[in-house]
């Protein structure tokens, strides 16, 4: 099978193109706040328009606008490059970010919603150029959705047939019978927590620019602050909303439509989401009764930065509201096993996902009774309903191979020089896309001091974790580029 090539390229310009149009909603800022920094936004959004429309337009006539699966690979991976790679001019050309390498990470670090930052005086930089960074997060955190509904479950990318399952758009008891529709929908839902949290946000005293930046990166779960404490700058009323909308933030889409419609039954018919529930309470009862009794807060402080760090990790959002890093060194490590556990499947979370933990657990309680009974048939039941053995299978070997990324990943950090510490939770927190680890790029330190080598590793590490793994490295085999 060849590529079709003018739809790769046609579709790439259309996202290039989008990407420009985004720019141009950071102008208002710079131009209301008397920044010189719109004319590099302006020509930075020019430059962009233009290259997409180059793109888009010279590929348009094509009689063949069947899209395979092939091409399907190469399309989210590049869409994500191109992307970032644009994404960088507000960065460059306005001098907010001089150098190439860490305009790129800071910029592919917004795209796929990590929130790991080379920064280390963000309220220094224009307010035109910080609404751009947290407009990457939230653009991010759409395609994530798109991603969700509509291309990895067509490309087979492991444990997500499990969420077209309970996604629109696939039997008549869901939201809509096409896709498009189940797309427009999660957007307007995506929309529209974002502007209630907005509001929200600002009753709480919130300015109008510190309002919508949390709103666009609390959703995408991206965590790009406008201030270098990160919420920890604001009051516990600020940090209650934060947390109750990063909770929804990573709960799957489609459940939250339900909910919104009142159907809560739905909710809590996933086992996910359950789950999800019992992981954030747990985790919370744990840290902030050892942070109550080692004596750090009062029993509401306790709480509350117990609740908001295990939601915040959990979710992949990576918000900060308190130095975790200085708290126990067992509460240390709670914090970096959460790194591994994810949000909801459908939503901007990253992570491996509850779900795949799920199942996983699951088919190891069952591979124990089927050494009891051999001859018995004992399928993985999901929401009641037997999950397949091609897709168990598949979803073994997504946590086996995210496994031997994060060591792989941590022995090549620490080859640069980088302790060991810095080494496990810089590896952890991009591959799993949180923003904070551990060691010198904990809550309260940047990624600024790394190597170049480590950043663009890193930032590797940021897109395969984003896009589910196999989606990039399938791009790097040959039976992939073999013409057949």
């Amino acid at each position: 099978m060849r590529f079709n090539y003018k739809i790769i390229i046609n579709i790439l310009g259309l996202l290039v193109l989008l990407n420009g149009a985004f720019m141009f909603l950071c102008l208002p800022f710079s131009l209301y706040y008397g920044e010189s920094s719109w004319k590099a936004i302006l020509l930075s959004g020019l430059i962009t328009i233009g290259s997409g429309f180059i793109l888009y337009f010279s590929t348009r006539k094509n009689s063949d606008r069947e899209l395979h699966k092939k091409d399907g690979y190469l399309i989210v991976s590049l869409g994500w490059i191109f992307m970032s790679l644009f994404g960088t001019l507000p960065f460059l050309l306005s001098g907010a970010i001089p150098n190439f390498t860490d305009a790129f990470f800071e910029t592919i670090s917004g795209f796929t919603t990590t929130g790991a930052s080379i920064l280390n005086n963000i309220e220094g930089l224009p307010k035109g150029v910080l609404f751009w960074r947290s407009l990457t997060q939230w653009i991010g955190g759409m395609g994530i959705i798109v991603l969700a509904v509509a291309i990895l479950p067509l490309l087979g990318i492991g444990g997500m047939q499990l969420f077209v399952a309970e996604a629109p758009g696939i039997s008549p008891d869901k939201l809509k019978p096409r896709i498009k529709e189940t797309a427009k929908r999660l957007w307007l839902i995506y929309i529209g927590l974002t502007l209630a949290e907005t509001i929200l946000l600002m009753i709480t005293g919130m300015s109008f620019f510190d309002a919508i930046n949390h709103g666009l990166t609390t959703m995408a779960t991206g965590g790009f602050s406008t201030h270098n404490s990160s919420v920890a700058e604001f009051n516990p009323f600020v940090q209650y909303i934060i947390i109750i909308f990063m909770f929804l933030a990573g709960t799957n889409f489609t459940l939250t439509y339900f909910g919104l419609k009142g159907r809560f039954e739905k909710m809590w018919g996933s086992e996910e989401f359950r789950a999800y529930v019992f992981i954030v309470l747990g985790f919370t009862v744990i840290v902030g009764a050892t942070l109550f009794f080692d004596g750090i807060y009062s029993p509401e402080g306790a709480f509350r930065n117990a609740l908001f760090q295990v939601v915040s990790i959990v979710t992949t959002t990576g918000y900060v509201s308190a130095d975790y890093a200085s708290w126990t060194p067992f509460l240390t490590i709670l914090i970096f096993m959460l790194m591994f556990i994810g949000g909801s499947s459908g939503s901007t979370a990253g992570g491996v996902k509850v779900v795949r933990l799920l199942i996983l657990m699951k088919n190891t309680i069952l591979d124990l009774n089927r050494q009891l009974h051999p001859s018995a048939i004992l399928p993985v039941r999901y929401n009641k309903k037997a999950v397949s053995m091609e897709i168990t299978f598949n979803i073994v070997a997504f946590i086996m191979l995210y496994i031997t990324i994060f060591v792989t990943g941590t022995i090549i950090m620490a080859t640069m020089g980088i302790d060991f510490m810095t080494a496990l939770g810089s590896v952890a927190t991009t591959l799993g896309n949180i923003g904070p680890g551990i060691g010198t790029v904990g809550p309260t330190d940047t990624f600024a001091h790394l190597p170049a080598f480590g950043k663009w590793f890193l930032a590797f590490l940021m897109l395969l974790g984003r896009l589910e793994l196999f989606t990039v490295l399938i791009l790097f085999t040959r039976y992939y580029w073999r013409k057949y």
